[in-house]
C-alpha cells in the first residue's frame, strides 16, 4: 500500500469549481488544435488511508461546453458529437488508483460520454496542499489522458480535399483541479 502524498489527509475532498478546469483539445482541419471547456464542474474525492484506498468521482454539465464559438459549441452539442439533450453529462468514476513516482500516479476509471463507458487512464499528479485566505484546506490534482471520440459514439468524420479530417479522432483531456477539504 502506498502512503498519501505529503500534506494530504484521509477524508472527503470536494471539487471547487470556480478554481478548476475540464478542457479539451482536438486537432481542426489536421494544421490547428481547438481547444475548449465544460464550464460547469463538480465532484468528490474520497481520500483513504492509502493511495489505493482513494477514489475520484466527476462529472461536466455538456450544455457548458465553450470553445469561444457559439457555432461550434452548438454544434457539439447536437447527436454528431456529446447529444447534449439525451445525455446532459460526462461522468468519471475511478476504478483504481497506482502510485508511479514521487507525487505522480495513474488514475484508472469509467469514463462515460453518450451513454457509453470505456475504461480511461489518466496520467496525474499532487500538486500539494495549502491553507487558502478563508482558511480551507486545498489541494491539487492536475490529470491527463487522450481518448478516441468514435469509441464514444461521436461519429462526425468530414473530411476536407486532401483527406484530413476536419475534427480529429484523438481528443486530448486535461483536468487541473483544485479541491477543498469538506
Amino acid at each position: 500500500m502506498t502512503a498519501l502524498p505529503n500534506g494530504l489527509t484521509p477524508g472527503t475532498w470536494n471539487i471547487d469549481p470556480n478554481h478548476s478546469e475540464f478542457t479539451f483539445t482536438a486537432r481542426h482541419a489536421g494544421v490547428s488544435k481547438v481547444r475548449g471547456n465544460f464550464e460547469t464542474i463538480a465532484g468528490t474525492v474520497q481520500v483513504g488511508e492509502t493511495l489505493e484506498d482513494s477514489s475520484v468521482t466527476a462529472e461536466a454539465v455538456v450544455d457548458s461546453i465553450n470553445t469561444r464559438n457559439a457555432q461550434r459549441d452548438q454544434h457539439l452539442k447536437t447527436s454528431d458529437f456529446f447529444a447534449a439533450d439525451q445525455h446532459p453529462k460526462l461522468t468519471f468514476t475511478s476504478t483504481g488508483i497506482k502510485a508511479e513516482s514521487g507525487d505522480e500516479f495513474a488514475l484508472e476509471g469509467d469514463l462515460t460520454m453518450r451513454g457509453v463507458t470505456k475504461r480511461v487512464t489518466f496520467d496525474s499528479e499532487f500538486n500539494g496542499v495549502a491553507t487558502d485566505p478563508n482558511g480551507n484546506q486545498v489541494a491539487g490534482l492536475s490529470a491527463e489522458a487522450t481518448v478516441d471520440r468514435k469509441e464514444f459514439g461521436m461519429e462526425f468524420s468530414a473530411v476536407l480535399g486532401g483527406g484530413e479530417l476536419l475534427v480529429s479522432d484523438k481528443i486530448k483531456i486535461a483536468l487541473d483541479l483544485e479541491l477543498t477539504k469538506a
